[in-house]
């Protein structure tokens, strides 16, 4: 029985389940995240938060005892319920950080970065928005093509929250929405594309995607920075077909470029032959070069016969012009 990398148990009826899910969700993008050891946490914070709480309960227990002359029950109490107030009201944002308070249930203001209070019992954090650059890796299986091709898409996606309140009141958990909507872009997209459409155009496809998701989650106060697919598995039924059209192509290309050198070789010779049939010095001269040039690279005795090396003899009416 196989696992997940969390130690969980699989069963064999649950395989492709995982799979997709991890293809869809980015479950397997986990291997590729930072160590959490290097990552910004709110620990800092947290204890500004309890060592405020923990002076308030000290003072407030001092002031009781010189109040009381001695320890009583009532104003460890007391001084329990100060520490929880404050504890309670005394909040700190990191810098990234914003902070949706509710007061009474509705939407009052937006807190911090730094320091910052509140009512106790009438208001309270909601929701700690993280204004940062977020990477959501998400893909496609078996998303099928308009040529009815089933295509394996990885991707990732790049957005932001620019306005906390509106992913605080409008959507329940905005970073499974905005996955979910960038998925659904991704089917909807490659399924109005050929295969060769969706591979020679990824550029386009970019664009198409981070517009798609513009327009779904803008009202989210969210912006789409960038869709970037990272990788087009093809499958294997498939690749050695798309090899041997590729291959054809390429010989296509070949030959036709092959004909069109011997194209342009014979009109070049067909000029040389029309200059040589006008000039027999030349053509003598030529037939001289060309010896030469066979003899220059390697030590060879050249054997001329009778008949050629007349080719290089002028006539003597010939020689008396010249």
């Amino acid at each position: 029985m196989k696992t997940r990398n969390n130690g969980e148990r699989l069963v064999p009826g649950q395989k492709d389940t995982y799979r997709r899910s991890e293809m869809e969700f980015g479950v397997a993008a986990d291997a590729y995240r930072s160590d959490p050891t290097k990552r910004a946490t709110r620990n800092g914070a947290v204890m500004i938060t309890i060592a405020l709480a923990i002076v308030a309960f000290a003072l407030m227990l001092g002031a009781s005892v010189v109040l009381a002359s001695g320890l009583t029950l009532m104003g460890i109490l007391l001084s329990a319920v100060v520490g929880l107030a404050v504890l309670s009201s005394v909040h700190v944002c990191m810098d990234w950080e914003r902070a949706v308070i509710m007061r009474l249930g509705r939407f009052n203001r937006l807190a911090g970065p730094g320091l910052f209070f509140t009512i106790p019992l009438f208001e309270f954090c909601t929701l700690r928005v993280d204004q940062r650059m977020n990477a959501t890796p998400f893909g496609a299986e078996e998303a099928l093509t308009s040529d009815l091709v089933p295509l394996d898409v990885d991707a990732v996606l790049f957005w932001v929250v620019w306005d906390p309140e509106k992913a605080c009141t409008e959507v329940e958990d905005y970073h499974f929405a905005v996955a979910l909507s960038a998925q659904t872009a991704l089917r909807d997209a490659i399924g109005r594309a050929s295969l060769s459409n969706v591979v020679m155009r990824r550029h386009q496809l970019d664009q198409e995607l981070r517009e798609a998701v513009e327009e779904k989650v803008s009202d989210w106060g969210i912006s789409i920075v960038s869709v970037e697919v990272r990788d087009l598995i093809i499958p294997k039924e498939l690749q050695g077909v798309m090899s041997l059209e590729a291959q054809t192509e390429c010989r296509k290309s070949a030959r036709i470029t092959l004909m069109e050198a011997e194209r342009d070789v014979s009109e070049i010779l067909d000029e040389v032959a029309q200059t040589y049939n006008h000039d027999e010095v030349a053509l003598a001269l030529r037939k001289l070069h060309l010896t030469y040039e066979g003899m220059q690279d390697n030590d060879s005795t050249l054997v001329v016969p009778s008949a050629y090396s007349e080719g290089f003899n002028v006539k003597a009416d010939e020689s008396k012009s010249l």
